[in-house]
């Protein structure tokens, strides 16, 4: 079966095995996630129903600082890279060795891997409180060149994240130096999205420049209320900045985040809603507050009795969600996490709320705005040049939806919901999915970035 678009325009004279009515319908190309936590969930799902279901074609993986190799260790993993693990589940002591287990059991979607400095810590260093030593850093560089020669497309940071908070700044640049060798991209969660976004964004600029390597803010945001309406500051820094060194941003269209339940009590402000929990599930969906004072304890001490845990934080404001999504560079990517019984509503809902929501309903842009957002921004940005349009001659990965159902379905008390007015995706030539019904067809391919000089200039970003 063929894998690309062989003609466009009208093909009343053509024939074929499978007909799909698109009258009144947008022919768009299949969207891309840019921002994703499947690392797991691609080899233990890999039908990828949360994905399919809201046109999403292919996938961007081993995000904040956290992939699922190389991790060729037992101990027992610290968070947030516990959440992509599960109990009994195969460990990859090499980043080529889950790059060929993806390819010989293809998931649904393509997927286009990173590796995490979070993951190479863990790897190289006894002790993740620290900075790490020289010997370290040129361990981790090796760790990096092989999972780049066996087709990690960047390397991501999350220096927010306890495990990977006691490294410095020289030492996020030193580790990233090997990018450079290979046109990759360096992929960052900040150190600091609330109070000291502005300096992290500095430092982030900074990495950037000392390693010579294209840079992308991952899922960019103003946490606290404190820190409601410095996107105006924060977007006018990142354009400026975009004149001069190659700068890519994605955020997602939602005012709560998601990620590893934390610990410390500075970061449990605000409504805090439990996702998942491996000591407790019984309480999945229920507010951290509420369990804290039936148990009468502090929130640090709940949280701890909660662990392994994911959680819903209830953070940001929507006018910065707007003016970040507005931004005209900005990608989407959902950053789902997909644990537990109640997940982010973003794991199956972000494509369809920016086309329904955001494009249709509020007209924060064109239509033709929102499809390139989530496709071909996204496949220039990653070095894809086979994805992301539909033109003859590129791969055959499509989604078919009505510009005026489409919408959102997923919300937080009920997430797991497949999005309305996707009519169909295609994934390299084939159906997945058509009128509601995934057709489990696992036709995704390992993509690898194909770095395009233009791309890499700066203010193309």
């Amino acid at each position: 079966m063929g894998t690309r678009i062989v003609a466009l325009g009208d093909l009343s004279g053509a024939t074929a095995d499978t007909i799909i009515d698109a009258t009144g319908r947008i022919v768009a190309p299949g969207f891309i996630d840019s921002h994703t936590h499947d690392d797991r969930a691609l080899l233990a799902d890999p039908d990828l129903p949360f994905k399919v279901s809201q046109g999403v074609t292919t996938v961007v993986t081993g995000n904040c600082g956290i992939s699922l190799a190389p991790l060729a260790t037992e101990k027992a993993m610290p968070a947030p890279l516990n959440l992509l693990e599960g109990p009994g589940d195969e460990r990859f002591g090499t980043f080529a060795a889950y790059v060929a287990a993806l390819r010989a059991k293809p998931p649904a979607v393509n997927v286009v891997p990173m590796v995490g400095h979070t993951t190479l810590r863990v790897m190289t260093m006894p002790d993740l409180d620290v900075p790490a030593t020289p010997d370290q850093i040129a361990a981790m560089q090796g760790l990096l060149r092989e999972a780049l020669q066996a087709g990690a497309v960047g390397m991501s940071t999350g220096p927010y994240y306890p495990p990977a908070a006691s490294s410095t700044t020289q030492e996020l640049i030193d580790v990233a130096r090997p990018l450079a060798e290979h046109g990759a991209l360096y992929v960052t969660h900040m150190r600091d999205e609330a109070d000291a976004c502005l300096q992290s964004l500095e430092e982030t600029f900074t990495i950037g420049r000392e390693a010579a390597i294209p840079v992308l803010i991952s899922h960019h945001k103003l946490m606290r209320a404190a820190n409601h309406g410095k996107s105006v500051q924060t977007l006018a820094r990142i354009r400026e900045q975009m004149r001069c060194q190659c700068i890519s941003l994605d955020c997602y269209p939602y005012t709560a985040s998601s990620t590893m339940l934390h610990l410390d009590e500075a970061r449990l402000q605000g409504r805090i809603t439990i996702a998942s929990s491996g000591a407790r599930p019984e309480l999945q969906g229920k507010d951290l507050q509420d369990i804290a004072d039936a148990w009468g304890v502090s929130l640090g001490e709940a949280s701890r009795r909660l662990q392994p845990a994911s959680a819903v934080y209830y953070s940001m404001a929507e006018a910065d969600v707007q003016r970040i999504l507005a931004f005209e560079p900005t990608m989407i990517g959902s950053d789902g996490v997909p644990t537990g019984d109640r997940p982010h509503p973003r794991l199956w809902g972000t494509f369809p709320r920016v086309l329904g929501h955001y494009s249709r309903d509020i007209g924060l842009f064109p239509l033709e705005t929102a499809v390139w957002k989530m496709s071909g921004l996204t496949a220039e940005v990653f070095g894809l040049p086979d994805r992301g349009r539909v033109a003859v001659g590129l791969h055959a990965d499509i989604t078919v939806f009505d510009a005026g159902t489409v919408r959102d379905v997923a919300d937080y008390d009920d997430p797991a919901r497949p999005a309305d007015g996707i009519v169909a995706v295609i994934v390299n030539g084939t159906l997945a999915y058509r009128d509601g019904q995934h057709r489990h067809t696992r036709t995704g391919r390992v993509l690898t970035r194909q770095a395009n000089p233009a791309i890499l200039s700066p203010g193309t970003a």
